[in-house]
């Protein structure tokens, strides 16, 4: 399916502000980028770098006064996540270095406190896909989605705690379940065709059977329509603009998709 996804911010600057954005998707594996946009205004320059994790970042100033950030990408993307139920679990000796980040506890995400929790969930099932599936479907029925519950990052063990989040702190919990498993699992954030209220999303990918895959917990069935524009550990490395200096207040943000083709 073709996706037209787009987010607009709108801000109001009291004094010139540093930004890091990270707002245009990237071609990869399970999506291809085919028109992308990036505007700014007033315009200011723009230097575009890639961090560590592959994502494409966009530095600048915003001046003093109303600015606004604007994308627009056309994607194509699958109408399903793929699903493998015989995926195995890759030993960590054969693990490609650049994976192993993805196995540590991290800010949000303190897998080092869940191996009980996780082996409790898995106990039943063979390693691999199946356990990170029981996870989602735990998430699913233990963890209650309210979306806008929650305007800054909370931990895994806060979520666990709570018994409740929004699309990021199920991510940030299920992370660390998988983690716990010795399983590299890592944060996404993105756009989900569908989605009700429309949002930026976020989900998490588990790393088996050689590759990534999608699980979403906030979801039911196994629907595609993901577009990602940002990986990370958690959700600190994958915030859609990251400002510096005194609070740059939010006048608006609109985001939308649109499927313009099959």
């Amino acid at each position: 399916m073709w996706l037209r996804v787009s987010c607009n911010l709108t801000f109001e600057i009291e004094t010139p502000t540093p930004f890091i954005s990270m707002l245009r998707p990237r071609s990869g594996a399970e999506q291809w980028v085919e028109r992308d946009e990036f505007k700014i205004v007033p315009n200011v320059p723009i230097m575009e770098f890639t961090d560590d994790y592959g994502n494409l970042c966009q530095r600048f100033v915003a001046p003093t006064g109303n600015f606004t950030i604007s994308t627009s990408s056309d994607v194509k993307t699958s109408e399903f996540v793929d699903v493998n139920f015989d995926a195995p679990f890759v030993e960590i000796q054969h693990l490609p270095n650049d994976l192993l980040c993805y196995l540590l506890p991290s800010r949000y995400c303190e897998s080092d406190r869940f191996n009980d929790l996780a082996n409790a969930i898995t106990a039943d099932k063979p390693v691999g896909y199946k356990q990170v599936f029981a996870i989602e479907e735990w998430l699913r029925t233990t963890i209650s989605y309210i979306p806008g519950s929650s305007d800054y990052p909370i931990s895994a063990t806060e979520v666990h705690s709570k018994r409740s989040g929004v699309c990021r702190d199920l991510s940030h919990l299920g992370i660390a379940l998988c983690r716990s498993l010795s399983i590299p699992a890592r944060m996404v954030v993105g756009y989900l065709h569908n989605l009700y209220p429309m949002d930026m999303h976020a989900w998490f990918e588990a790393y088996i059977g050689g590759r990534w895959y999608t699980f979403d917990a906030t979801q039911t069935g196994k629907k595609g329509g993901y577009v990602a524009v940002g990986y990370g550990l958690d959700a600190a490395d994958v915030a859609i603009f990251n400002q510096f200096g005194p609070v740059a207040h939010s006048l608006d943000q609109t985001v939308t998709v649109v499927q313009i083709k099959n």
